[in-house]
């Protein structure tokens, strides 16, 4: 992309505000140095890695992208075995830190969020944490080496401290002393070149001796370093020299950690602008109230409602434009300072924008094309160094475009053909525009020529365009009007300047009558224009407005669904617990039955009457709607007979008819229990194959001596499946229907077995294992034929 055309469409000024956005000096440099892609797939990868910092900020409102420090000088010495100051040390330590601190970030975002791109660069990010806790163990906060930096440092530092509380005792005694103080400029101890030292008097000089290592501006005050100290004091300078050596030898000795991770502190960097320069694209794009468009290679593009983003939101007209399907090349014709070149520079910089994976200040559901290049001519490039008239630089620069461009590019021409005679430059500018049209590149161009509104509505493929102007206010109002052409407004201007009709219309009289008839044409277009965006706007509303009404119809929709299902597992839940206390005194009163028979004693009549009472009672309203769907209706069945196998629905248990007790009435074996039922209550299932005689006492015989229950425990699996093919055919001789197998939790083994053996079992109607209150897993319930 030729650096000419950024500059011409203001590209550079949007990249110093995304530059502005970042947070380090990588993310700006990698700001500074981005150029619009030309083809497709970078300009995706561009803007999906925008997408999903935008993601991101959505999500979490800020992204921690402190502490990153430009570090590659100090990265470029260390590898070279140079010495790295305690700053820079600490800048490194801070870069890790802030890079470990983003990645874990990222990551732990990405887990719940498609974030491909930002991950995976996070995830190139190493920890080096050693190398950090190494760096921050030596030096402080305030970039001083730290005593526990070395145990050789420690001992130094404690004797250059002790020293030092020497030096200045034997000084203080000599500033407390009466007869040295009235020797003493004042009774203070200070420091010159690193040594101790005291102001004494000129004329007292010889008294102390030793070395005068500075004096006043006067000469009064000499700054004495007495020879009781010297001694003292050079000890204390080799001292001081030794802790400059050592911490020379700790800072090499970080600076070797650091040249060591080189390169994985080189790829933390790199990954470290990748992440600051895309969530610098987001951030512009929400200072901007961008998007991000859908992009394509086809030299389609479409913004909605398009801005300038150099021109304030305040002030900035949106625009509507589409190019590169039904037409290539749109003409915008009218008079100056109607906004025709801002409308172009719009168009050209949101192209370039959207090409360099940059979010464009338009409306959702834009689209935007990635060309080969970009050409535009815009603005007055006369060149006083070669002697070239407006019309020459044009003419210079337009050749290059016509030779450089091919059937990718995007060419922009403003105020085409100017500066020469109308006649010839209206005629040159519709050739230049035949040339760019047939060569298949997409064109933008405006004119001021009145030839070139009939232009477009002789070529399918290029368009007239304008920019519509008030006459009321005499401003343009910068709205582009694609498919209208630009009118001259000069006598409605003069009318409202209050130039007199009679001279309006000799100018009018002037003009040819086919230029009238455009004019007039032209007008009847715009107005019909005006009053299709008007039908728009109002069908724009009405169809907002039925969006809400289905919006809100939809809400109602979800929540009465909502509510719906809500009452519904209210309901289940309150069945649910209805029938669980059912069954739990269903159970208890079989389980006081069979410790009565466990007893030996007789289960009287009134005792059944009153266990039939009471399970009458645990029986569920719902549940009594579908027994009542499940009586026999009249004459259905036939009357009962002794040894027919029935459903007595008062219980939702099968049994048998034992014998008739009266002429509405049967006693009915179910289970081990006995008790007389009404017909109504029953249904017959399988009428009897034998004499009721024969059957009837044995299974009599065999009720008192079949439990309902069979307990495997501890048995093998040969033995467990020989007790229950055993066990089911003395079941099935007692008339019994549901029983249970006990065969425990173990390995599985066994209930593994069990289940097989039911499943081919031809007496078995169904199995299922144990609910809660009748053994759980550890125990199948077995229906049975």
């Amino acid at each position: 992309m030729e650096q000419h055309v950024l500059h011409t469409l203001e590209y550079d000024k949007v990249i110093a505000m995304l530059s502005d956005q970042a947070s380090s000096t990588l993310g700006k440099e990698r700001a500074r140095a981005l150029v619009p892609y030309t083809t497709l797939e970078e300009a995706q990868l561009a803007q999906q890695a925008t997408a999903e910092a935008a993601a991101v900020l959505r999500l979490k409102g800020s992204v921690p992208l402190g502490g990153i420090r430009d570090i590659r000088p100090c990265l470029q010495r260390a590898r070279l075995g140079g010495m790295l100051s305690p700053q820079e040390l600490l800048d490194i330590a801070s870069t890790i830190h802030a890079g470990r601190r983003l990645k874990s970030f990222l990551l732990d975002l990405a887990e719940a969020h498609e974030l491909p791109l930002l991950a995976g660069w996070a995830a190139q990010i190493d920890g080096l944490r050693p190398l950090e806790e190494a760096i921050k163990q030596c030096i402080d906060e305030h970039g001083e080496v730290v005593d526990d930096a070395s145990v050789e440092l420690r001992r130094i530092r404690q004797e250059a401290r002790s020293l030092e509380a020497r030096i200045r005792e034997r000084l203080e005694q000599m500033t407390r002393s009466a007869s040295y103080q009235k020797m003493l400029m004042e009774n203070i101890i200070t420091i010159r070149q690193d040594r101790y030292v005291i102001p004494v008097k000129q004329e007292y000089r010889h008294v102390f001796g030793g070395i005068v290592h500075d004096q006043s501006a006067s000469g009064a005050t000499l700054f004495i370093e007495p020879e009781a100290v010297v001694g003292l004091n050079n000890t204390l300078r080799e001292t001081r020299l030794k802790e400059e050596r050592e911490v020379e030898r700790i800072l090499l000795r970080l600076g070797a950690g650091v040249a060591e991770a080189g390169a994985s502190l080189q790829t933390n960097l790199e990954m470290l602008g990748e992440l600051d320069f895309a969530f610098a694209k987001a951030q512009l794009g929400i200072s901007l109230r961008a998007t991000i468009p859908r992009l394509n290679d086809r030299g389609y593009l479409r913004f909605k409602k398009a801005r300038h983003p150099l021109i304030p939101q305040a002030e900035v007209v949106p625009i509507d434009v589409e190019l590169g399907k039904t037409y290539r090349a749109i003409v915008i014709t009218g008079p100056n300072t109607g906004g025709k070149t801002v409308s172009i520079k719009t168009i050209g910089l949101l192209s370039l924008m959207a090409m360099a994976g940059l979010p464009i200040p338009a409306e959702e559901d834009s689209e935007a094309a990635v060309f080969s290049s970009v050409f535009a001519d815009i603005g007055d490039e006369q060149s006083i160094e070669q002697s070239l008239s407006t019309f020459s630089s044009h003419m210079t620069n337009i050749i290059h475009i016509l030779n450089a461009m091919d059937e990718r590019s995007l060419v922009i021409f403003d105020e085409l053909g100017a500066g020469t005679d109308p006649a010839e430059g209206a005629a040159l500018a519709m050739a230049i525009l035949d040339h760019v049209v047939e060569r298949g590149a997409r064109l933008l161009a405006t004119t001021h020529y009145s030839e070139l509104k009939a232009y477009a509505y002789n070529r399918p493929e290029v368009v007239n365009a304008s920019v519509e102007f008030d006459v009321t206010t005499l401003k343009p109002t910068y709205r582009l009007l694609v498919g209208v052409p630009g009118r001259s407004n000069a006598f409605a201007i003069a009318r409202r300047l209050g130039l007199s009709e009679e001279i309006i219309a000799a100018a009018r009289r002037a003009i040819s009558e086919e230029d009238n008839q455009v004019e007039s044409m032209i007008a009847s277009l715009e107005r019909n224009a005006r009053t299709a965006e008007q039908k728009r706007r109002e069908a724009e509303a009405l169809r907002a407005e039925a969006e809400e009404l289905r919006r809100q119809l939809e809400e109602e929709r979800n929540r009465f669904a909502e509510e719906k299902n809500r009452l519904l597992e209210k309901a289940e839940e309150e069945a649910r617990i209805a029938v669980q206390l059912a069954k739990e005194e269903a159970e208890r009163i079989i389980r006081e039955l069979r410790e009565l028979q466990a007893e030996g004693a007789a289960i009287k009549e009134h005792q059944l009457i009153a266990a039939k009472k009471r399970l009458d009672e645990a029986v569920l309203d719902l549940d009594e709607e579908k027994v009542k769907k499940q009586k026999p209706k009249a004459g259905g069945a036939g009357q009962p007979k002794a040894g027919d196998e029935v459903m007595v629905h008062s219980f939702g248990q099968r049994g048998t008819v034992l014998e008739q007790t009266g002429e509405q009435e049967y006693l009915v074996q179910i289970g081990i229990m006995k008790m007389k039922v009404k017909q109504d209550e029953l249904s017959v299932l399988k009428q009897a194959k034998a004499e009721p005689a024969v059957r009837y006492p044995a299974v009599k015989a065999r009720v008192g001596n079949v439990k309902l229950e069979l307990d495997l425990r501890g048995c093998r699996v040969e033995e467990g499946l020989q007790e229950v093919d055993r066990y089911l055919d003395e079941v099935l001789l007692a008339g019994l229907h549901t029983v249970s197998i006990i065969h425990g939790h173990g390995t599985g083994a066994l209930r593994k077995a069990v289940h097989d053996f039911l499943r081919s079992h031809r007496n078995v109607k169904s199995f299922r294992l144990g609910g809660q209150g009748e053994g759980g897993v550890g125990v199948t319930i077995v229906e049975l034929q």
